[in-house]
């Protein structure tokens, strides 16, 4: 158990030791859920972004693909984009 204090403004701060153990950092955003007779939970809160990104790295762990292939093979794409809407619409000289 863990005691703290409701601050200046209404402020809180999470002991080190919970900010360490749970990788909190400076601008991270918590959801408070009140659920009735003065108990409240904090629960972090990750942004859809932060889900994706995590999962892109899972996958990419998981396959053994880097970031060197994700670059070559958007590389590829954009090019073979570029050839298909434009590259080949272009009238031939005659």
């Amino acid at each position: 158990m863990t005691i703290i204090q409701i601050r200046n403004k209404g402020n809180v701060t999470l002991p080190v030791n919970l900010r360490r153990k749970y990788k909190f950092k400076e601008g991270d955003i918590f959801t408070i859920i009140d659920v009735g007779d003065g108990t409240l939970v904090l629960a972090p809160q990750q942004t859809q972004l932060d889900r994706s990104g995590d999962r892109i790295a899972e996958m990419m762990a998981e396959t053994g693909i880097s970031v060197d292939d994700l670059l070559k093979a958007l590389d590829e794409e954009r090019d073979r984009y570029y050839q298909e809407q434009y590259a080949q619409s272009k009238p031939v000289p005659g």
